[in-house]
């Protein structure tokens, strides 16, 4: 837990804040100001700022704080792990996978029409996921309960519920048509579902507009390399581009439910019926493939727009484009409802060809973005980049697999609950079951586990080396300790252990393409043999046949407990804060960035942090002219850097930055290099007065932003702070002290100087303004409501 103090008295005098931004996990405003009464004195009750009860008059009273900074928490832990409900996102975590591959593209100059190429890549990817969980959704309502259990007697008869709708009750839902109409009210729920969480986190998220001043807006025709990503006005506010993709998606689900209903009906009229039916299922064909053609145009238009704030809506098409789908989908379950007595469903609805394509076009889309990351990583490439540039491919491929567990998951559970004893696609049970696609890639994940075995081990060996090689460097960094052997290899062993971060990029990367060429082999397997694999090898030698029979056993309950057991998880965090906590965790690194690709994903909670710390710094130093330092661990210094970057050119100047467990180089400047990279820190650091980062060598998260030192100017980077303080037992430390690793970094006595150093260096605090409008009412006093920036005046403590 980050848990920071208020700044000691700096050498010069003058009006002075210390802003504190806590890191992953969250924090309270008491722990963070170190007082167990603290009031809200803006924001609300999602992200707000903190102070100390005896603090909310500070600036009617600057003669007190002359010496001494105001210290202020902004507290933005809600954002990620507020109410229950944010445990659903769990469901999402495919389409939040996917949209960070947008933006771990290869920083470059130039290229252009490449940038662009991989940004409409990677939204393609993105459309086919909805479109995957969609068809996952038609899979289990419409093929595996109305079509098959409820067309089989022996299916039916032992589901009470379904019994209305099965071929014995002969009533009017037992016709297949009607069965799918019905069945499709399921998947047409879940669109609808994630369009409205899309559309409210869209209200909340991506309408909170950064300040306009000096240096935010370019001027006309300026180009758009004049400020650095981050800090363009618009990169912060994408509502535009969420609403036009949120339509896009929503209109492609409905089409998806639409093509399984109308295309089933279809298929039986070209066979059976007169001409009326056999045109009608045509021209709805054909409109729902052109509505599938208006689609993918719409996702491949140019995505966002950052030199300037876009408050533009394409309102015409985020209305018609989803409620055009949805009228096609009634007109097919209207056209599928006619009756037509002689419809048996027979067998499977077309979901292995569904699904086999889906698979042929997820790994042709992240071989091609593969190509068009290596074409950019080339013309500027560096040695610190993830997996040399094709850290958006493997990320892009990853989601898919997700996407594809989480598909084959419900399925498989879904089958196995309606076929009771039986084993689906085996034979001999009630139903035929899932699409064979789904088993086969359900049988490559113990070969996956398998793979994954020797990089594991290799992890293993060289840590264990590595801790055994840094035992005198430990012993080193305490000259005049009495060596402890237990003592030195707990150290080293944990710093060992932190250095595993930076073999992340390998792992993932040998995850990513095992998966691709596995997932290629399933399909292969599946569209050539036509039957699972414990059938497709009932010739083999008896070791193959017995292999086979074990990988599909075996994935099938992996995958079946992998699902079982994220559901469970997300119901826990539903019902638990600490373990929603735990998964707000997950969200703070996985939804810092704005939705670009996936309008489904979580919401991007920069998008209302950001703006709220550069509203509060940019209106605090222009009421005041006062100093200010801004001081954020781990996620926090991510959030505290994107706000220094959005600043006016005027504000930046006076506003210092200290970052501590910081992970802006080693995770962000890694795996996000157009937006983190060396150069863009190196931009940061120069359009800064001041900036400090604290690292430890037991942090498996923070470490040094290695920035470019100019002449005349200070070092950035600290040198390693040693952790534990103290190797052994002393007079001021008889007890063991800890090894902090990402924690507590201002138990360090450098933490407190590094701070009282950099607003030292600040200029001096101007003059106040007295005549503008005071928003720090002095308690007691009759202040302005309309100048009380939304302050609640209510104790937390």
């Amino acid at each position: 837990m980050d848990v920071s103090r208020a700044t000691p008295p700096p050498p010069r005098g003058g009006c002075a804040l210390e802003l504190l931004v806590h890191g992953v996990g969250g924090a309270t405003p008491q722990d963070m100001l170190g007082d167990p009464r603290t009031v809200r004195v803006c924001g609300d009750g999602t992200a707000a700022m903190f102070r100390r009860a005896d603090d909310t008059g500070a600036e009617h009273h600057p003669e007190r704080y002359e010496e001494a900074p105001v210290p202020e928490a902004y507290v933005w832990s809600n954002l990620t792990s507020g109410n229950g409900a944010r445990a659903l996102w769990l469901l999402l975590l495919p389409f939040m996978v996917v949209n960070l591959a947008h933006w771990t593209r290869p920083a470059t100059e130039g290229l252009r029409r490449t940038k662009r190429l991989y940004g409409a890549l990677v939204r393609l990817v993105a459309l086919s996921l909805t479109v995957l969980l969609t068809a996952a959704a038609c899979e289990v309502a419409l093929d595996l309960t109305a079509w098959q259990c409820a067309g089989s007697e022996a299916c039916a008869v032992r589901r009470s519920w379904l019994t209305f709708a099965s071929v014995a009750d002969g009533g009017w839902w037992s016709q297949p048509g009607r069965r799918l109409g019905l069945a499709s009210v399921v998947p047409t729920a879940l669109v609808g579902l994630l369009w409205y969480l899309s559309n409210r986190t869209w209200s909340a998220y991506e309408a909170q507009r950064p300040p306009m001043g000096d240096g935010l807006e370019p001027p006309p025709g300026a180009p758009e390399t004049l400020r650095p990503a981050l800090g363009r006005p618009g990169f912060w506010y994408g509502r535009r581009l969420v609403a036009r993709l949120r339509a896009a998606h929503t209109a492609a689900g409905f089409l998806t439910v639409a093509a399984a209903v109308t295309g089933a009906a279809a298929r039986h009229d070209r066979a059976h019926a007169g001409t009326f039916g056999r045109t009608t299922g045509s021209v709805l064909e054909a409109l729902i493939v052109l509505g599938a053609v208006v689609v993918v145009l719409v996702v491949l238009r140019r995505g966002r727009s950052e030199n300037r704030m876009d408050r533009r809506l394409d309102g015409l098409l985020v209305s018609w484009l989803p409620a055009a789908a949805l009228a096609l989908l009634a007109a097919g379950v209207v056209y599928a409802g006619w009756s037509r007595p002689a419809w048996t469903s027979a067998g499977t609805l077309p979901g292995d060809t569904t699904f086999r394509l889906l698979a042929l076009g997820q790994g042709a889309l992240v071989v091609a973005l593969a190509l068009a990351a290596r074409t950019l990583y080339r013309r500027s490439p560096h040695d610190r980049t993830a997996m040399h540039g094709f850290a958006g491919p493997a990320v892009a491929m990853l989601a898919c697999a997700l996407g594809g567990v989480m598909t084959g998951g419900v399925a498989q559970r879904v089958a196995d609950w309606l076929d009771g004893s039986g084993t689906p696609g085996m034979g001999g049970g009630r139903i035929p079951g899932p699409p064979v696609l789904l088993s086969w890639q359900a049988s490559v994940i113990p070969v996956l586990f398998l793979l994954l075995l020797l990089p594991g081990a290799a992890l293993a060996v060289r840590t264990a080396l590595s801790a055994r090689r840094l035992r005198p460097v430990v012993e080193s960094d305490y000259p005049g300790e009495r060596p402890d052997p237990v003592r030195t290899r707990r150290i080293a062993g944990i710093r060992a252990r932190a250095s595993l971060t930076d073999a992340a990029p390998t792992l993932i990367g040998t995850v990513a393409g095992a998966t691709l060429v596995l997932g290629a082999g399933a399909v292969v397997g599946a569209w050539v043999t036509g039957d699972v694999p414990g059938r497709a090898f009932d010739d083999a030698p008896p070791l193959v046949q017995g292999v086979a029979d074990t990988a599909q056993w075996l994935g099938s309950w992996l995958i079946g407990f992998g699902f079982v057991l994220f559901v469970t998880w997300g119901r826990r965090a539903y019902a638990d804060p600490s373990a929603r906590r735990t998964i707000g965790i997950l969200w703070d690194v996985g939804t810092f960035w704005p939705r670009a690709a996936h309008p489904f994903a979580p919401p991007c909670y920069a998008e209302r942090a950001v703006p709220d710390l550069t509203w509060r710094m940019t209106s605090w130093t222009g009421l005041t002219g006062g100093r200010l330092v801004i001081s954020g661990h781990s996620q926090g210094s991510v959030l505290a850097a994107a706000a220094v970057w959005q600043l006016p050119a005027g504000t930046r100047r006076r506003v210092a930055l200290l970052t501590y467990g910081s992970p802006l180089e080693r995770l962000y400047g890694r795996w996000f290099p157009a937006y983190f990279g060396p150069r863009q820190l190196d931009a940061l650091n120069r359009e800064l007065h001041c900036w400090r980062n604290l690292w430890r060598h037991t942090d498996p998260i923070g470490g040094p932003v290695l920035v470019t030192r100019d002449r005349g100017a200070s070092e950035v980077d600290h040198h390693a702070l040693r952790d534990p303080v103290v190797y052994g037992r002393t007079g001021e430390h008889p007890l063991p002290e800890p090894v902090l690793g990402h924690s507590d970094y201002q138990a360090d006595p450098a933490f407190a100087a590094e701070r009282d150093e950099l607003l030292d260096r600040l200029p001096p605090a101007l003059p106040r303004q007295r005549a503008a409008p005071d928003p720090y009412p002095d308690p007691g006093t009759d202040p302005n409501p309309a100048l009380d920036h939304g302050s609640s005046g209510r104790s937390s403590g």
